[in-house]
């Protein structure tokens, strides 16, 4: 009598976050992404937020999938992998960025910055739930310290911003939806199928398609395109399709790939720090004793949960 076993249990243990293969992606994707905040402030102008969106990635796709052919990836997805595509640039590159314009209309960039360094949290969660990813002690006791420097940075720009309550509350909402449309699309790139396709490939479709749905969401909220020949939101357009779309994204989802969600989620703790020190260079931003509190707790919960064992995912194989 034949007998059947169960498919062998693969146990796979994610890189150090200190590793070269980690940390210098993540570091330049902190860095770029931090900068990103000043550059979004100046594209809140005549031009609807999402003919904005649209434009960022139709130049992020343009360049995408130039990269990609650079690169010798594949062009063409198979059906199943564009709806893939779809799903991935409906979540991260229309909705979630369409929240993230309209939220700064309401509350600061750095305001925003602060509240994006809790999607480790989202992530975190509908990774355990949806695909059993295992959350490590020092994870969960850096998460704590970094929240807790989160929590001292949201105070303090809640100080500074001269608005009244309700446009705090309108701006919290939208916030709230782009980082749980961010967060659904980063969990996605930790599904088995999806680490499967190559991420040049998938970006690029994701980027078009995200590009695509702003247009139509554009065209039905505001009429026509809307452009603006200002050499500072030409100049925007190009920097945060470009350097913000192109040269991140694929960083960060390989991020994800290796070390899951919620600890490639964690450069969201050190954009805000990188999006006020910038903002001292530029905009002579003045620190206060609870802006410095909080981005040293959220550099030492950065660090804990870095260092942090990270707890060994099985994955079916055969």
């Amino acid at each position: 009598m034949a007998s059947s076993a169960a498919a062998p249990t693969e146990i796979r243990e994610e890189p150090s976050m200190l590793s070269a293969r980690v940390l210098v992606p993540f570091l330049i994707v902190s860095l770029i992404w931090g900068s990103t905040w000043l550059v979004i402030k100046d594209q809140i102008s005549s031009v609807p937020p999402t003919w904005s969106v649209s434009y960022r990635f139709g130049v992020a796709a343009l360049g995408m999938f130039l990269l990609a052919w650079w690169r010798k990836a594949p062009l063409r997805l198979d059906r199943q992998g564009q709806l893939i595509a779809l799903a991935l640039g409906l979540f991260q590159f229309s909705a979630n960025f369409n929240f993230v314009y309209r939220s700064e209309m309401y509350i600061t960039s750095g305001l925003l910055a602060v509240l994006f360094a809790m999607l480790m949290v989202p992530n975190a969660i509908l990774s355990r739930v949806f695909l059993g990813q295992r959350i490590s002690g020092g994870f969960v006791l850096g998460t704590a310290v970094a929240l807790a420097g989160i929590a001292l940075l949201f105070v303090q720009e809640y100080r500074a911003m001269p608005v009244d309550l309700g446009d705090v509350m309108m701006g919290l909402g939208l916030a709230l939806c782009a980082i749980m449309s961010a967060s659904i699309a980063n969990v996605m790139q930790s599904a088995e199928r999806v680490r499967t396709m190559p991420i040049l490939t998938l970006l690029a479709w994701a980027m078009l398609w995200g590009a695509l749905g702003n247009a139509v969401l554009g065209w039905a909220l505001y009429g026509p395109p809307v452009f603006e020949s200002r050499p500072a939101y030409l100049g925007g357009i190009v920097y945060l399709g470009l350097m913000g779309s192109v040269v991140t994204f694929p960083m960060y989802f390989a991020l994800i790939r290796d070390i899951g969600a919620a600890r490639a989620a964690y450069s969201s703790v050190l954009v805000p720090v990188v999006a006020m020190i910038l903002s001292t260079i530029f905009e002579g931003y003045q620190w206060s004793a609870l802006a410095a509190g909080g981005a040293v707790l959220g550099m030492i919960g950065l660090v804990i949960a870095m260092r942090a064992r990270s707890p060994r995912t099985p994955r079916l194989s055969g």
